[in-house]
């Protein structure tokens, strides 16, 4: 009988640093938007909108908003080649949502901050489906009471079901720290729009200062989802934007995470699960970014509970994200990027390898892999490239 050898071949991967691009643009960019078969949209300061449909390799500058030139868009969510919606971040009217439907050739005021012009601070915005949708925001100035309804101020958040023509506001009541009322110094931080996350109908929300996480199921089926989002006739105040009387999401799980905090400037920067069950958080003080104590922390039952990371990423963390193709978690921020390949328990700096730019691994502001931006239109996209071994 004839013997015959037989080669196996694995597959290992090797990990590929940041690819720099070119975005023909100097903005401060911390939207990023991947959407797939080559389409992402960027967003940033002056009004800058950019957008690729060929994988980045050229990057189109989009119309600027009418009256929009001073604007900082923090969030950008993509739909298709040619539809998006970007957020921009300020306090009173500042605070705004544009549309396109033409590829970012113009673009539609579709909401403003109904606090302006005093007050009110968008910081996020997330879409489960093309019609669903969540604008985030901070509590109110001041005293967390609020004199005329003799509760307390709350997180803002409005809701959209019919792809962002009607903001619905969502209302909750309770003590500070239960349900959406805020602790002293809480707040929501736009620095990479991944603050607020959507999976299998359950909503999580990373706080700054008190270092939070607010946790709330929202649906179970799809027609529980159709429902979640409506508002219900009511006798009570009527809001003007949009003539109801909001949605009311009690039963809130709020817990404190082992995560930097205690400041304006410190806590949760970033969250991402990938699954119903698994997720991570990354953040820090933005203002000490060498700092790597309580930079990351992971939960394994869905938020309820919460362990920091044995070994942390290398410093501040501005936004992660996970790479299914990998088995890979990623974090970025101003000096660096990390890895971790055990859901967060443990994090290995990435470093610019022979031939890549010196700092290809650090100056970044917001993920969504295989994309990442950063300040003075920087762009970069990540290739892990697949070796094939005896």
């Amino acid at each position: 009988m004839r013997s015959i050898a037989f080669v196996l071949l694995t597959a290992s991967v090797a990990h590929a640093q940041w690819q720099i691009q070119n975005s023909h643009s100097h903005a401060g960019l911390r939207g990023i938007d991947y959407v797939g078969h080559g389409v992402a949209w960027a967003s940033g300061t002056g009004g800058t909108v950019l957008r690729t449909a060929n994988g980045g390799e050229t990057w189109q500058t989009c119309a600027v908003p009418a009256d929009g030139e001073a604007l900082d868009f923090r969030a950008v969510q993509a739909f298709d080649a040619n539809t998006a919606i970007v957020m921009s971040a300020g306090t009173g009217d500042l605070s705004r949502l544009y549309k396109t439907t033409d590829g970012c050739k113009s673009w539609k005021l579709i909401w403003t901050n109904p606090d302006a012009p005093n007050d009110g601070f968008y910081d996020a915005l997330v879409f489960v489906t093309p019609k669903i949708g969540l604008v985030f925001g901070d509590p109110a100035h001041g005293s967390t009471r609020n004199p005329v309804e003799g509760s307390y101020f709350i997180f803002r958040i409005r809701v959209t079901h019919d792809g962002g023509d009607t903001w619905i506001p969502i209302v909750s009541f309770g003590k500070p720290g239960e349900n959406l009322v805020p602790l002293p110094n809480d707040g929501i931080f736009a620095a990479s729009n991944s603050s607020a996350v959507v999976r299998d109908g359950t909503l999580w929300i990373g706080t700054g200062g008190s270092g939070r996480v607010l946790r709330r199921d929202l649906y179970r089926t799809p027609e529980e989802m159709a429902h979640a989002f409506e508002a219900t006739h009511c006798a009570g105040n009527v809001d003007p934007l949009s003539h109801s009387c909001g949605i009311h999401w009690s039963d809130w799980y709020n817990v404190s995470i082992p995560l930097a905090g205690g400041s304006s400037t410190s806590g949760i920067f970033s969250l991402a699960f990938r699954t119903s069950r698994i997720g991570v958080a990354v953040g820090g003080d933005y203002r000490k970014p060498d700092e790597n104590a309580r930079t990351a922390a992971f939960t394994l039952d869905g938020g309820l509970h919460w362990l920091a990371a044995e070994k942390p990423p290398h410093g501040f963390r501005s936004a992660l994200a996970y790479e299914q193709e990998t088995k890979s978690w990623i974090a970025v921020g101003p000096n660096g990027t990390d890895i971790s390949r055990d859901d967060g328990r443990t994090w290995v700096a990435r470093k610019p390898k022979t031939g890549e730019p010196p700092d290809a691994d650090q100056n970044w502001n917001a993920l969504s892999l295989p994309f990442v931006v950063g300040p003075d239109g920087r762009i970069g996209k990540r290739v892990a490239t697949v070796r094939q071994t005896h």
